[in-house]
């Protein structure tokens, strides 16, 4: 039997290692998979194109009625992501009704989920709530619904009609985690903590129901290993979808005041620096968890910085192609 030397053992385990890593991103560029996409989830309960239309249905937040603070979040100007055919004096059926002819006219066959988008979508009363989420399942063509909302606002009664509805329907609770430092939510007055978001979450998983969370990426004071950290934090959850989102600064907002009167507490990545964030993000993070999106758009009029001029499938084929040039892919690096 040869006996082998060191240095024939060690390049024969570099080239079994690069020999692994070729296998691995050519699989996922046949596949198109570098990292798990929201379509994997749809194609598994729908045989056609399905649509989000957001909806406002006027809600406000207990950080801004003075149930816990006052003003909001710091970051947050709702008019940043809401349709323009949304509006509080609207009903759901009229969003939808103009959601759907929106993209109707273009993709006559598909299919819509309602999205309660704007502000906390679980925080009035119990009837009032399940009325609207009602109207909004039995407008014609939707074909189930996701609820945005806060970690401090689920109710264990509300907790239960999800848990019944999401045996008749497709359902999504997302919550909005933003951080998960304590001190970070404190600062961005969000008037909840991660161990909040953490019960949260767990209790909503375990009635088997679909759960996500959004992280700003980026937010004031946040080092880069910190926020690297989050990807290990929110790991531990039982979650089925994640929706990362740049720092953007918004005009009208609380933050931007801080940005003119502090910036050395920001950092505003440019594309380049935020796709390598992303990519050393996903590598850390849960493979089972499907990432839904990299980047938030806000309105051309609203967004002081940073401007990237990017569309979202544009900066997603520019996030393709690092993983690609880096060889590496969701979850490589997740212990």
């Amino acid at each position: 039997m040869k006996n082998y030397t060191i240095y024939e053992l060690l390049t024969a385990s570099h080239l079994l290692k690069k020999y692994y890593l070729c296998t691995q991103i050519r699989i996922r560029l046949m596949d198109n998979r570098y990292y798990k996409e929201f379509g994997t989830l749809l194609s598994k309960h729908f045989p056609y194109k399905v649509q989000k239309i957001s909806i406002n249905a006027g809600f406000t937040c207990p950080n801004r009625d003075g149930a816990k603070a006052v003003g909001g979040c710091t970051y947050c100007n709702n008019q940043s992501f809401s349709p323009g055919y949304g509006g509080k004096q609207r009903s759901v059926s009229d969003q939808l009704r103009d959601g759907i002819a929106f993209f109707s006219y273009k993709y006559p066959e598909m299919k819509y989920l309602a999205y309660f988008q704007s502000y906390t979508n679980t925080y009035d009363s119990i009837d009032k709530l399940i009325s609207l989420y009602e109207e909004a399942l039995s407008y014609p063509g939707v074909v189930g619904l996701i609820i945005g909302t806060r970690p401090d606002c689920m109710p264990d009664e509300l907790l239960d009609y999800f848990a019944e509805l999401n045996k008749r329907t497709f359902l999504i609770i997302e919550y909005g985690l933003e951080s998960t430092l304590d001190s970070t939510l404190q600062f961005i007055n969000r008037g909840h903590t991660h161990a909040e978001s953490v019960d949260a979450i767990h209790k909503t998983a375990a009635k088997g129901i679909y759960t996500g969370a959004h992280l700003i990426l980026g937010l004031p004071n946040e080092s880069r290993e910190q926020v690297l950290a989050h990807a290990g934090e929110v790991s531990k959850l039982p979650l089925t979808t994640l929706k990362l989102h740049q720092l953007q600064l918004i005009k009208g907002t609380v933050m931007a005041k801080q940005y003119r009167e502090h910036p050395e507490w920001f950092n505003l990545f440019d594309v380049d620096d935020y796709i390598d964030l992303i990519i050393d993000f996903s590598e850390r993070l849960n493979p089972d968890f499907i990432i839904e999106r990299f980047i938030s758009q806000s309105p051309k009029q609203l967004l002081i910085a940073p401007d990237w001029g990017l569309k979202n499938f544009e900066f997603t084929a520019k996030v393709l192609k690092r993983f690609a040039e880096r060889e590496t892919w969701q979850g490589r690096l997740f212990l």
